[in-house]
């Protein structure tokens, strides 16, 4: 770097070495408007290699693309404008390798119109007051695998959506969104993406500008708020992200130069036929670079906590939604992205040093091996991998008449064969709840007691069973129709007792599972995990034990007993591997919670007579109908000189 490039306001040329060799990981401290003070005026930079001609139009100039031309250096275009404010209006005017002149949108810009008008804006996004550094802190601090992770999933545009308003205001909304987060007890909130986009009916998922928070709902500024009183409440803030693909959209970032820039030149390569959207060149410096620096950004500037990587399968597979083997093989003859999979080891390991304490999530539908393996294990490095096995086998039982899920036992078992192969979050998302899925509660059978019962066992086994847990907005209180992005969750369902009583069931098993560290401590081994009775099919039910870690002397035991049936099954036995007592502690039957009010004894003795499992001891207890119940166990002290029964193994 020389004085006179920064006499000039000029990029330094080592930062577009960087950027050109797929090594740069703050890219937008370059690229994109920024303010030159030692100049006084705003400077613009932008890839476009192979473009004829650039030119920086606005307001400012009357959209003249004579007016304020820009130069280029090593396939970077940099231009000037003095007397710019927050808030102008700008576009590239490319005239392009093709020979067609095009207006794009700056991909690092900041802010942007809202929509349908699609120019990119002067903003200073400097100078924010954050006052979560003792957030931050004990989050570089945090070991993610072994602390409660409850995440709420949230669609900004359609949580609520004050009268007279096209979209909510997210200033006027924060305090509101982060109180009920907070009073509900979970730990995160994931948004879907927050980057600006043109269609709403896509929900973001058709991201046009990768650095800019939409303007649907506010400024910059507005969105460092929200996260800044999410964290002032302890509550962290995970992102959908969305490198897997991007739209066609003129302004956006296809044919950017004229030439496939961003996107592969092989259609093969470069398309998803069936989401008509393009992917990006995987294996092009420049767009690790720009992706990366995006990732990093978002977790620099907005302090972020995490991203849900959607759609990770269509980058790791070649062949992902193509039929009759249409699609080029990579360089050993399989199905593998292999430039896609070292970028996903890039990006992962790149944010995970350089930010302590947050996550990166996979949304990978497939078996594909090791996606939250470390890099130097030949993994892909993410922290968690939704188990989206876990929410299909589940929603598959729990869909089917009671009547039929003895034959079907293995939908609520299976999932333990490989509960530890990866770091789990068990979700149920948006997904499950929109193009005629119907709702949560809708799918329970049943009457409409039985829908609501059904469906807080499902909340109940989820929660006690390993891996995090996640849940879309409106699941909470039972939301009777499908999620709609045009219009608000159903509040005024809380009027009713029912919905109500949903409502505070989630919130006492979010509270529960938080304050009980045997529900989450241990998610890798079979360590945390002891199966009570798995095999009782004829009668759809399920019992197991989650222990925690030893710690200051005790472990900490929680029994959870799942009943599917419409039936109250009294005097029933499950095995244990200890003596003592066990205490019921939170029963989705409570009249609290709009049950019947099949409740436990106090105290229940773990008898010396062998039960289920092989397991040396036993203990009788009350199932209520389409029920989860949970037990504290407190063992007891042996007597003196009489040793404990060994656990028989099973043949």
């Amino acid at each position: 770097m020389t004085e006179l490039t920064k006499a000039k306001g000029l990029p330094y040329k080592d930062d577009i070495y960087l950027f050109n060799i797929g090594e740069a990981q703050r890219a937008y401290l370059t690229f994109g408007c920024h303010y030159m003070e030692e100049i006084g005026m705003h400077r613009f930079c932008v890839w476009a290699p192979n473009a004829r001609n650039v030119s920086i139009v606005g307001d400012f100039n009357g959209w003249d693309s004579q007016a304020n031309p820009m130069e280029e250096n090593n396939g970077v275009w940099t231009g000037f404008v003095g007397g710019l404010r927050d808030g102008d209006n700008y576009k590239y005017c490319i005239f392009g390798y093709d020979g067609n002149t095009v207006l794009k949108s700056d991909p690092f810009a900041f802010h942007a119109e809202v929509r349908p008008n699609t120019a990119s804006k002067v903003w200073n996004i400097e100078g924010y007051e954050w006052k979560d550094a003792a957030y931050m802190r004990r989050r570089a601090k945090k070991d993610v695998f072994t602390a409660p992770m409850s995440i709420y999933e949230l669609h900004l545009g359609s949580w609520r959506k004050p009268e007279g308003y096209q979209f909510a205001s997210l200033r006027e909304m924060t305090d509101e969104v982060v109180e009920y987060v907070k009073d509900m007890g979970y730990t995160h909130v994931e948004l879907l993406p927050v980057y600006e986009h043109p269609l709403d009916g896509s929900w973001g998922y058709q991201v046009t500008g990768y650095y800019a928070f939409t303007s649907r709902y506010g400024t910059p500024q507005d969105f460092m708020h929200f996260v800044d009183r999410m964290h002032e409440e302890g509550i962290g803030v995970i992102l959908d992200w969305v490198p897997a693909h991007f739209p066609k959209d003129a302004h956006g970032l296809a044919r950017f130069d004229g030439t496939c820039l961003y996107e592969h030149e092989n259609p093969l390569l470069g398309e998803h036929p069936q989401w008509g959207t393009l992917i990006f060149n995987y294996g092009r410096p420049e767009v690790q670079s720009f992706l990366v620096s995006n990732a990093v950004y978002w977790m620099d500037k907005y302090h972020v906590d995490g991203f849900r990587m959607d759609a990770v399968s269509s980058m790791l597979y070649l062949d992902f939604g193509r039929e009759n083997g249409n699609y080029v093989r990579n360089a050993f003859g399989g199905n593998y992205n292999l430039e896609a999979i070292d970028f996903l080891r890039k990006v992962n390991s790149t944010v995970l040093t350089l930010f302590p304490g947050t996550v990166m999530v996979a949304e990978e539908s497939s078996a594909f091996p090791m996606v939250t393996k470390p890099p130097y294990d030949d993994g892909l490095g993410f922290t968690f991998k939704w188990n989206m096995g876990f929410m299909n086998d589940t929603l598959r039982y729990f869909e089917m008449d009671p009547i039929y899920r003895k034959d079907h036992h293995n939908l609520i078992t299976f999932a333990m064969m490989y509960a530890f192969s990866e770091n789990f979050i068990l979700p149920y998302s948006h997904d499950e709840v929109v193009h005629g899925k119907k709702s949560m509660l809708d799918k329970m059978p049943g009457d409409y007691w039985q829908k609501f019962a059904t469906l807080r066992a499902l909340y109940g086994f989820q929660f006690a069973h390993p891996g995090k847990k996640l849940m879309f907005m409106g699941d909470e209180f039972g939301q009777f129709i499908e999620w709609n992005e045009n219009q608000p969750l159903d509040w005024f369902l809380l009027e009713y007792e029912s919905h109500a009583q949903m409502k505070e069931y989630v919130r006492k098993l979010n509270r529960y599972y938080k304050r009980n560290r045997a529900l989450y401590e241990i998610e890798d081994s079979w360590e945390g995990f002891t199966w009570l009775d798995v095999q009782n099919n004829l009668e759809s039910t399920v019992s197991f034990m989650r222990s925690s870690r030893r710690r200051d002397g005790k472990v900490r035991r929680i029994v959870c007993v799942c009943n599917f049936t419409p039936v109250v099954r009294y005097d029933y036995p499950i095995g244990m591997p200890l003596l003592g007592t066990l205490k019921e502690v939170l029963n989705s039957d409570d009249t609290a919670f709009g049950g019947s009010g099949v409740l436990n004894a106090p105290k229940i003795q773990v008898e010396d007579c062998p039960g289920p499992e092989s397991l040396p001891y036993s203990a009788r207890v009350t199932l209520p109908p389409l029920a989860t119940v949970y037990f504290e166990f407190m063992e007891a002290k042996p007597p003196a000189g009489k040793e404990k029964k060994k656990k028989t193994k099973k043949k």
